[in-house]
């Protein structure tokens, strides 16, 4: 009698993990977030030609949104657990769009603080870093820092695509069509958004990316209940007993100064003040804004890199790395700005965009490896000290301008703060964090 014959049936086909499909929306939601990022540096200087408005009142509007986009970071994070990542994500992509489109019926400063600062500053807060955090600790297992520094690009590549278009829209027809244009980015992705970024792998029958090899692996927050946190909690409850818990931890005291100075040399000095600066000094608003773009194409890449390289080696030490080149660069710009773009001024704008937000992977990490659970959220409240000090920041730079006439002063202390940065970053124990973590009651 023979053998029976065995039928081989074809190996199943690989699909992509739905955890990428994720990733790729959440990129293209903090793309169209980051619209307005790359708005007040351009629009600054038409609003004062048309408005009178002083420098100060300008960065105030901005001050009031870099406040809000980072007092609503942690609070965005714990919504995301209660209410789902889609819903606030949704929520907040609209209400940039409104701030944005609203802007171009504004005739007061005061209506400015409103748009500007307080619509635009809610929903990028709610669209802000921690929502990269969320994204990976929710459907990674494995690659989280490397995810988190893709996303992170995303802010950066908003910068890219809008910052060039902006700078042309408002020197020809005006602000009022680049502002549109921001809304409008925002609004697109929002469709994406229902469609496509599901709340939690459990939405979709699937284990977290990574899961199935990590043996022992815990799901970030809202992975196990369908990114909805426990049912009934309350979304400000929490986030606030995560800061009181945190906040007897000595690592997170040095997280928040890191953060507080890494926005001050960013958001709330580069990002704000380069363009009016390089006006000062005869260069075009173009021009300024090209170089501007130039530092997110390097954001990209060194944020990536950044990721890359927090899931290989220490986070501390990339932080004091990262927080000292940053240092050097600002100690060198006043030297560097003039009428017409020199090869030292493409120097500055290569390595500072490598290093803009490199410092969101690793101390990602760090929150996590120290927080666990409450590593998103925690994460969160860090990045509002980020976003305080990017607020003190645009206002401190806006009145040492209308004081002095000038910068100078403004990028000296900044290369200052970085040093102190570097140096607390670098002085952060593991074992002691760790230590320290666990001797806090939950």
């Amino acid at each position: 009698m023979s053998a029976p014959e065995t039928t081989l049936l074809p190996a199943p086909k690989r699909r992509i993990h739905p955890a990428w499909i994720v990733a790729a929306v959440a990129f293209l939601a903090l793309v169209g977030a980051a619209g307005f990022r790359a708005a007040p540096g351009v629009l600054m200087v038409p609003l004062q030609e048309e408005f009178g408005w002083s420098t100060t009142v300008l960065s105030a509007a901005v001050s009031i949104n870099l406040v809000l986009f980072g007092l609503t970071a942690p609070f965005a994070a714990a919504l995301m657990e209660r209410f789902g990542i889609r819903a606030v994500t949704a929520v907040a992509l609209v209400l940039i769009a409104a701030g944005s489109a609203l802007t171009v019926f504004v005739t007061q400063s005061w209506q400015i603080l409103l748009t500007w600062g307080l619509l635009i500053g809610l929903g990028t807060g709610s669209m802000a870093l921690v929502f990269a955090a969320t994204i990976a600790n929710t459907w990674f297992a494995k690659s989280r820092g490397l995810v988190i520094g893709i996303l992170t690009a995303g802010s950066a590549a908003g910068q890219l695509v809008f910052l060039p278009f902006i700078a042309v829209l408002a020197q020809d027809p005006g602000w009022r069509q680049a502002s549109l244009l921001i809304a409008a980015g925002a609004l697109a992705v929002v469709p994406l958004v229902l469609k496509f970024l599901k709340n939690s792998p459990a939405d979709v029958g699937a284990l977290p990316y990574g899961a199935e090899a990590v043996p022992g692996f815990v799901p970030g927050p809202g992975a196990a209940a369908g990114g909805a946190g426990e049912p009934g909690r309350n979304a400000a409850v929490r986030a606030l007993q995560v800061l009181k818990r945190a906040s007897k931890v000595r690592t997170f005291w040095a997280l928040v100064a890191g953060f507080a100075i890494c926005g001050a040399t960013t958001n709330g000095l580069i990002g704000t003040h380069f363009i009016p600066s390089a006006h000062d000094h005869g260069m075009t608003q173009t021009t300024a804004a090209g170089l501007l773009a130039v530092v997110g194409i390097f954001d990209i890449v060194g944020t990536i890199a950044s990721g890359w390289l927090t899931d290989r080696f220490n986070p501390r030490i990339l932080l004091a790395v990262y927080y000292q080149f940053r240092g050097i660069g600002l100690l060198v710009l006043p030297l560097l700005l003039s009428a017409t773009v020199q090869p030292s001024m493409i120097v500055f704008v290569v390595i500072y965009g490598l290093d803009w937000v490199a410092t969101v992977p690793p101390t990602a990490a760090i929150c996590r490896q120290v927080f666990g659970a409450d590593g998103s959220v925690v994460f969160g409240w860090v990045f509002a000290a980020h976003q305080l000090g990017a607020a003190a920041a645009a206002l401190g730079a806006g009145a040492i301008r209308d004081a002095t006439g000038q910068y100078t002063y403004a990028w000296f202390g900044a290369a200052a703060m970085c040093t102190i940065a570097a140096v607390v970053s670098a002085g952060i124990r593991k074992d002691a964090a760790r230590k320290d973590a666990a001797a806090v009651p939950a």
